[in-house]
């Protein structure tokens, strides 16, 4: 890059801005996913192919923006489009994240009548360092690499806080606002609700920006009749916004091939918007926020490459010396993230707390224009050599980070969704409850790739929603006709869970294993049957599970029932994690399986072969070197 070009970026914030955001793309598409990711990859590209319902809280917003470059043909498949859809997202939201730090920073430091002629240059490289190290902190990179809800998510993010603070920031000086008659403040308070209203129809934790907000807006502004005023004026655009939720009960009366929660009725929808379903995971001990709370506070060095919270100190600091309101909302913002993603109990917890690592790291930029004005005035060291430092510290997280985030050569998911169709006979029903490496995958192979139509993928969990028992009517109406009498059973239990109603947790229970028999008993009768070893004994009590690639056949004697060994296909992809690792788990499970059904039908050379392709995918198996030692005893 030569020096006038260079000279122009730094000086030019539009330039500056743009270079980063299309330097962050073009990472993305280096590193980006090749396919269906894990968990809720598969079926939320099933729902934007299909313009169906998702999972809740049903991410309308996301779902038609899918759905649209899921049409545009720019690569042969769907998933990949839909992936670049995230790339893409995930770049915009670096490129307004950096207009965001501009803005704020010229707010603590340029209003100020003390503020030096090289401070403009030290806020774009500031901006820029900062929206780097978010650009590839480890969860906003995780995100911007495969279809999901968090690219879009974290991109609003940026886009409301760069709105809001055009609105209550642009014109302040010295901490109070400037009197003046109407200015383009107006205009920017109604995009800042349209877009908040938006950014709650892709993701509802958006409610987490509001303390911050709500103080930092009364404390500028004060209780006063115009400021009241305004907020009821922007009620209008934020309604308007929020209007996109109609989607889903206009979509549900059509009943899409994807319809989760069934929101046709105001209470259906309610329920979805609230999920409802996930409560039982928000708030349910200390216990649970204590082991969340640890796993950010350990976690949160490494997003930022340690570095970068060294310059979140410095930045917080100034902050809190310069401009006590904005590091207030700062403050609060964190906190209300934090407070609550501590507070759910999933493992996948890592993006729930995006904005806690947007706000650490607009801290981090304030401190890094901290230090670049500090450097330049205290030691004699020209402006393009403290630039590049600034640039070589927002690119640390690219370096530490690449070989974790690299997913350029992942098919674990397909790979295993493959392998599991693979394992079953034609007009096969699968009863499983493996969500995050196949159960989800297979929406997408199934009903957008046209992948093994025959087979008929169940999923356990689910059967314990009325809406899913509704869609298995829709799309597999043989396996629900032969079991109306136990579906009716169960749907009385049922709708007292579902309404808050007493009800017996025994009696449910016992209501449900006798339904989830029937789908299987008289099933058998007329195709194949299978379930996933997660699945409970209960369930198939009376019949025996014969070892079947990566699921298990049912039968209804207790004879040896031998079968042919499935070769699974897959790609090496060497990276530890706990996905990662689960999915060698269950190639390693299923081959221990077979070796000690063939063991025990006498076949021990076909039980050590088995046993020895086990340890090839999980070396450490204890309970396959046990197995081994067994076979000849």
């Amino acid at each position: 890059m030569n020096k006038a070009l260079l000279k122009r970026i730094v000086s030019s914030p539009s330039a500056a801005g743009l270079v980063v955001g299309v330097f962050s793309f073009a990472v993305y598409l280096r590193t980006l996913a090749p396919t269906v990711g894990f968990i809720d990859s598969g079926e939320l590209a099933a729902v934007a192919c299909t313009l169906g319902i998702a999972h809740p809280t049903g991410y309308p917003m996301f779902t038609l923006l899918g759905w649209i470059f899921s049409k545009i043909p720019i690569a042969a498949d769907e998933i990949v489009r839909l992936n670049l859809m995230a790339a893409f997202l995930g770049a915009m939201g670096v490129f307004v994240f950096f207009h965001f730090c501009r803005i704020l920073l010229s707010l603590v430091f340029l209003s100020q009548p003390n503020r030096k002629q090289s401070d403009q240059v030290w806020m774009i490289a500031s901006s820029a360092s900062a929206s780097l190290m978010l650009a590839f902190s480890e969860t906003y990179w995780s995100q911007a690499l495969a279809v999901e809800v968090y690219s879009l998510h974290a991109l609003m993010l940026s886009l409301v806080l760069y709105s809001f603070l055009k609105g209550c920031g642009v014109h302040l000086q010295n901490n109070d606002v400037r009197k003046k008659g109407p200015t383009e403040e107006s205009g920017w308070w109604l995009v800042f609700a349209f877009l908040l209203g938006l950014a709650f129809t892709n993701h509802m934790t958006t409610i987490l920006l509001a303390p911050g907000m709500v103080v930092f807006y009364f404390m500028l502004f004060r209780f006063t009749k115009s400021s009241f005023a305004r907020l009821l004026i922007i009620s209008l655009p934020f309604i308007a916004g929020l209007t996109l939720y109609l989607y889903l009960p206009v979509r549900a009366a059509g009943f899409p091939l994807f319809n989760w929660g069934d929101p046709q009725t105001l209470e259906r929808l309610l329920w979805h918007l609230s999920g409802k379903q996930y409560r039982v995971w928000i708030f349910s001990s200390p216990e649970v926020a204590g082991r969340q709370l640890r796993y950010f506070l350990s976690t949160l060095p490494g997003e930022v490459a340690y570095l970068g919270l060294l310059f979140a100190f410095i930045g917080i600091i100034a902050l809190l010396v310069r401009h006590k309101k904005l590091a207030l909302l700062t403050v609060l913002m964190f906190l209300a993230c934090v407070a609550y993603s501590i507070n759910y109990d999933i493992h996948d917890i890592d993006s729930y707390f995006l904005l806690a690592y947007i706000v650490v790291i607009v801290w981090a930029c304030v401190g890094v224009f901290v230090l670049c004005r500090h450097v330049h005035e205290t030691v004699s060291i020209a402006r393009p050599v403290i630039v590049v430092a600034a640039m070589v510290f927002g690119l640390l997280p690219l370096v530490v980070h690449f070989d974790e985030r690299d997913e350029s050569r992942n098919f674990l998911v397909e790979d295993y969704t493959r392998n599991m169709f693979a394992s079953l006979d034609r007009n096969a029903l699968v009863l499983s409850f493996q969500w995050d490496y196949w159960v989800s995958a297979s929406y997408y192979y199934q009903y957008v790739k046209n992948v093994r139509p025959d087979v008929a993928v169940v999923d356990k969990e689910l059967l314990r929603r009325s809406w899913y028992l509704k869609e298995l009517e829709g799309r597999l109406p043989w396996l629900v006709a032969g079991s109306r009498e136990e579906i009716r059973a169960f749907e009385k239990e049922l709708y007292k869970f579902e309404h808050d109603l007493p009800y017996d947790p025994m009696v449910i229970q016992s209501r449900f294993v006798e339904m989830v028999k029937s789908f299987m008993m008289k099933s058998m009768r007329e195709r194949p049957v299978y379930v996933t070893s997660e699945i409970e004994a209960e369930l198939t009590e009376g019949l025996q599970r014969v070892p079947q690639g990566l699921a298990y056949r049912l039968v209804g004697d207790k004879e040896f029932h031998p079968t042919n060994a499935v070769v699974f296909e897959h790609r090496a992809f060497q990276r530890e994690g706990r996905l990662e690792g689960m999915v060698k788990q269950l190639y390693a499970g299923a081959l221990i399986a077979r070796g000690i059904y063939y063991r025990g039908g006498g076949n021990r050379a076909e039980a050590r072969r088995s046993i020895e392709e086990a340890l090839e995918y999980d070396a450490r198996s204890t309970v396959a070197r046990m197995w081994l030692e067994r076979i000849d005893q």
